[in-house]
């Protein structure tokens, strides 16, 4: 009997092949599609990795033109089914002949079983009375691959139903609400302005909460704080009124208690409290605990999606935090004891009895997010990976662990009629917390005190504050709340989160909203605010859970949301003049630099060529041709003041937290000092200067281009600062690079110095190295050895293409 298997991605096919094989597969070809053959109890099989989704949904060519298609006709046309990947979709239609049994091996959750349905679709062209199971599985671990394929199940036809439904969703969504808001904003090209129906709501939140941060108006308080003493302990002890709002009555009642001399105890308790452990991992509070480490959250899903690929870590795409009784507790420690946590695991081990904290949700698709291998530093050599993985496997240990031992303390004390509250916390069995270190505690120290005992009162104090607004939202807090909200899936929030970046909506690592994302809301809340509110999108994910569950059609779903796009369509175009107005009158103001340099009428504004490089041009094009080459890093905006040496206007360069301002004008001495780098040591007449190309790359070339065209690439982020310091090696100029939370990088800008070629060989030497390494292990476990890695070629400098370049500062 002949099988097909299909995974989801390449090195998933490589690893169960690997296992069901026991490392003897056969690797070939179709076409450029690798797949994986082997023999199994009398059954001959072929593993083939897909590269995601091979089929997408999109609307007819006709449907292409965004001015001269009626929207609300666009609400209700079906979109098609196009092959985005067609060698993979050529390599299942030729493993499909003759082939008796087709096993899905994708992940186990709605996209999974979508792509799964996606190859079927394809394979059924050619062979459409094939059979076809499903292999479902949490992770990539040995027992589980082997126990999924023993105990193969139906497909999940409803499961695949509900993904495809969003996607349909989705693309009307997204591109009626797309077209209009950028036609009615003059947006169109590589500048226009995305909405979604997740991506609205979430961005209204972000957007609201700014709001209220700008609106927010502090006032100012004051604290009062006593200081007792027994037995040489001193304590503080806050007044039981919190805030005063008027200096002169904490005056008064700090007069008042000083007045006492000591405290008389009214009150005083003393416990012993159980702290338990945190509960496992599901998606939405990794990636908040991962944001808490630095990583955003696109960044999170992406390594933890690579360890669970190499088989350190279960399937990340989980809503469970409750480990199910399959799941031997014992056995997840006893691999942990080959890790680098393995002093850890033993002691947990040797527990009497090993039980693990449960959390809020419990589901029957996939575990929480736990290790399913025990990995040492050598074993996971990036330090991002290995960061998450430490993080993963500690929450594991934690939630395993015995509960934390608190000492707590209150007391209540009286000093001239005014209360003041004091406490204690002392850990006295750190538990849980030894092995989850992610969490600091306070500790502080009280003396045992006894209810009617006076206490010596030192000091006083008076402490004036004011109140703050709330903080903005982290993307792990965000994720929460978008969780809350029902806004998206725990597999798509993230993926919201990053569009809102990529789409310039949202800049910085707590989430501030840019002009572009202030003015969008602003202008849907006003004429079409559903769009803008959760409760919509919520409706239509609870949908779409229903169709998963087979409680309802993915027909009836996509009328409904039909249904509702034409309504808001409708209430859009009634108002497309308002709207905009008020979104092209807001991005104006965002993208205003300062008058024109050259005109002296028009007003220099940040825009977009065709293939998506911003620049300076004059807003009174074609009437005048005035531009200026801008950074492509970094957020441009503009410097408010004139350049104090020739009157241009200045603007400010803020990249990962540097800023720098400087003069539009290339030609200003200002300029010149910022972008000078040394004398030209080929012409010795010219200098060389930071240059921006026409296409926005900068580099180091001679003023006295055409004659002379010496130049040299640069990195494209962080600032670039002269040094007067020559490459001992070469002679050539010696720069900083600077950015925020580095040390200076200090580079020669030649790259065919020989310190950089000689980098470059050790470089190959090491990779060389391992490669061996890898190939000698992979022989052993039977396995077909990785290619040598060859030694790069010696770099060579290519010439910058000076004719089209303009000099602009770069810092």
């Amino acid at each position: 009997m002949r099988k097909l298997i299909v995974t989801e991605k390449l090195n998933t096919a490589v690893r169960i092949s690997s296992i069901l094989s026991a490392g003897k597969m056969k690797r070939a070809k179709v076409g450029r599609v690798p797949t994986f053959s082997f023999t199994k109890d009398g059954h001959d099989y072929t593993v083939v990795g897909m590269r995601g989704h091979i089929l997408n949904l999109d609307y007819a060519d006709e449907f292409n033109d965004w001015t001269a298609v009626d929207l609300k006709r666009l609400v209700w046309v079906e979109p098609v089914k196009r092959v985005t990947e067609p060698a993979f979709a050529d390599a299942l239609k030729e493993l499909a002949l003759g082939v008796d049994e087709v096993i899905v091996a994708t992940d186990f959750d709605r996209e999974g079983e979508l792509i799964g349905k996606e190859a079927l679709e394809v394979i059924r062209e050619v062979n459409p009375n094939v059979a076809v199971r499903r292999a479902r599985y949490s992770s990539l671990t040995r027992a589980e691959i082997e126990e999924s394929f023993a105990n193969l199940a139906e497909f999940d036809l409803p499961l695949a139903e509900s993904a495809e439904s969003r996607q349909v969703v989705d693309l009307a969504w997204g591109a009626a609400l797309t077209r209009f808001v950028s036609i009615a904003a003059k947006r169109l090209g590589k500048d226009f302005l995305s909405v979604g129906r997740v991506q609205s709501p979430t961005l209204a939140l972000i957007v609201n909460r700014e709001r209220e941060i700008e609106n927010f108006v502090p006032q100012d308080f004051w604290s009062v704080t006593a200081t007792f003493e027994k037995a040489g302990t001193r304590f503080p002890a806050a007044h039981e009124k919190g805030r005063f709002w008027v200096q002169s009555e904490a005056e008064a009642a700090r007069t008042r208690a000083l007045g006492a001399k000591a405290g008389t105890v009214a009150e005083y308790t003393r416990n012993e409290r159980e702290e338990w452990p945190p509960a496992p991992f599901s998606t939405t509070t990794f990636l908040a605990e991962a944001n808490r480490l630095g990583y955003g959250a696109a960044q999170a899903m992406r390594i933890a999606e690579s360890l669970y690929q190499s088989g350190w870590l279960s399937y990340p795409r989980t809503d469970n935090t409750v480990y199910p009784p399959t799941l031997s507790l014992k056995g997840v420690l006893n691999r942990l004891e080959e890790s680098e946590l393995a002093a850890e695991a033993r002691e947990l081990l040797a527990q009497e009895k090993i039980r693990a904290r449960r959390g809020p949700v419990e589901t029957t698709d996939h575990p929480p997010i736990y290790p399913t291998g025990g990995a040492k530093k050598s074993d996971i050599k990036r330090q991002d990976h290995w960061r998450i993985y430490e993080l993963v496997t500690r929450r594991f240990l934690a939630t395993v662990a015995p509960a934390c031992i608190v000492d707590v303390s209150e007391a209540k004390l009286d000093a001239g009629g005014e209360k003041f509250a004091a406490d204690g916390y002392v850990v006295k069995d750190p538990g849980w917390r030894k092995y989850y270190p992610y969490w600091t505690v306070r500790e502080s120290s009280m003396p045992a005190l006894e209810v009617g005992e006076k206490v010596p009162l030192v000091d006083v104090g008076i402490q004036k504050d004011s109140t703050q607004p709330v903080s903005r939202y982290s993307q792990g807090n965000l994720i929460q709340e978008m969780e809350r909200l029902g806004l998206g899936t725990k597999s798509t929030r993230h993926e919201i989160i990053q569009k809102l970046y990529d789409r310039d909506y949202v800049e910085g690592k707590v989430l501030r909203p840019t002009g572009s994302g202030k003015a969008l809301i602003g202008a849907l809340e006003d004429h079409a605010e559903k769009i803008t509110q959760p409760e919509m999108t919520a409706h239509l994910e609870q949908d779409m859970d229903e169709i998963a569950r087979g409680v309802r059609q993915k027909a009836e779903v996509v009328q409904e949301s039909q249904r509702m796009l034409e309504e808001v369509v409708e209430v859009l175009q009634k108002n497309e003049a308002a709207i905009g107005q008020e979104i092209e009158s807001a991005l104006k103001e965002q993208n205003y630099i300062g008058p024109c340099n050259a005109c002296k009428k028009g007003t220099l504004l940040v825009r977009r060529s065709r293939t998506g490089r911003r620049f300076l041009g004059c807003d009174r094009y074609p009437e005048c041709t005035n531009t200026h080459p801008l950074p492509q890093m970094g957020i441009i905006v503009s410097g408010a003041q004139p350049c104090p040496e020739c009157g241009s206007p200045m603007i400010k360069q803020i990249d990962r937290g540097r800023e720098e301002t400087f003069c539009v004008d290339s030609e200003c001495p200002t300029v010149r000092d910022k972008t000078l780098i040394a004398a030209c040591d080929k012409c010795a007449e010219g200098e060389l200067r930071i240059i921006h190309s026409a296409r926005g790359k900068r580099f180091v070339g001679c003023s006295n281009y055409p004659t002379c065209t010496n130049s040299f690439p640069l990195p494209q982020r962080g600032f670039i600062q002269r040094t007067e310091n020559r490459c001992e090696a070469c002679g050539h100029p010696i720069v900083n690079v600077l950015m925020t939370g580095r040390k200076p990088w200090v580079i020669c800008i030649n790259m065919e110095c020989p310190t950089k070629v000689d980098k470059q060989r050790k470089k190959a030497a090491a990779e060389r190295k391992k490669a061996a390494a890898e190939r000698k292990k992979a022989a052993a476990a039977g396995e077909k050895a990785p290619k040598k890695a060859r030694a790069p070629r010696k770099p060579k400098a290519k010439p910058v293409p000076v004719a089209e370049a303009t000099v602009a500062p770069t810092p």
